[in-house]
């Protein structure tokens, strides 16, 4: 089996824990307004790439992943959800950590056959990076252009599997960082048992240049990037949601 692979990042220190290696894979249905990688969208672009082929370039800096391991990411890496359940399958076998970054949106239970797809996926996947764009239905909608309760059903689903998940929320001024919001986010996943880690990430825009190259009008042009601080503080909210 081949994949379309956008880019392989060697040595990824923030996608999941240690030094990882980091496969992007092309493909995404999602248009998030603040997307800095509107490079990954179609699904008939991106380099040919065999599972062997990735375990082959895992293997030659096998030594610094002693700790890590490899992160599917995207785009949105359920686009090829056959791939990356190969993919995992042959890492787990031998003996090497597997993290999924996806937005969850993709998680469809009530058609048929897809609950065992995404059972033979997670019995080889060790953590998996949740991204919870907004906790507004409509909000998701407009930021987005997809339904907020795919992802939600998604992040039962894994609760259901004792799937180990870190949460990433981009916190948006004006758009995601509203006290109410956030306290719902944190308020949602206090009625889950696998969450591992938070992480509040702040709005940016390194992005820009690639709309630009491509021709493509950037949505949120007006929107001035966040402070750490304030992420920091959105990230504290969340956590009183948690716990209340």
């Amino acid at each position: 089996m081949k994949g379309l692979v956008h880019s392989i990042e060697s040595f990824g220190t923030v996608d999941g824990p240690g030094v990882r290696l980091v496969v992007f894979l092309q493909g995404c249905p999602m248009r998030c307004r603040y997307c800095h990688n509107p490079d990954t969208w179609d699904t008939d672009m991106g380099l040919e790439m065999t599972v062997q082929e990735i375990l082959s370039q895992y293997e030659k800096n096998k030594a610094f992943y002693s700790r890590g391991g490899i992160t599917v990411t995207g785009g949105e890496p359920l686009v090829q959800m056959e791939f990356v359940t190969e993919l995992f399958t042959d890492a787990a076998r031998q003996g090497i950590h597997t993290c999924l970054d996806t937005s969850g949106i993709l998680f469809r239970p009530e058609q048929p056959g897809v609950l065992d797809r995404y059972d033979r996926l997670m019995a080889v996947t060790d953590l998996v990076l949740l991204d919870i764009k907004h906790m507004d239905p409509k909000g998701h909608l407009m930021l987005t252009g997809h339904p907020l309760e795919p992802v939600l059903a998604f992040a039962r689903y894994l609760d259901s599997k004792a799937v180990p998940v870190w949460i990433r929320h981009v916190a948006v001024p004006g758009i995601t960082d509203d006290r109410e919001l956030l306290y719902r986010l944190g308020h949602f996943l206090g009625t889950l048992h696998n969450i591992r880690a938070l992480d509040v990430l702040p709005y940016h825009t390194m992005g820009l240049p690639k709309y630009e190259k491509l021709g493509i009008q950037y949505p949120l042009k007006d929107v001035p990037p966040m402070e750490k601080e304030a992420a920091a503080d959105a990230r504290e909210v969340i956590l009183e949601g948690m716990g209340a």
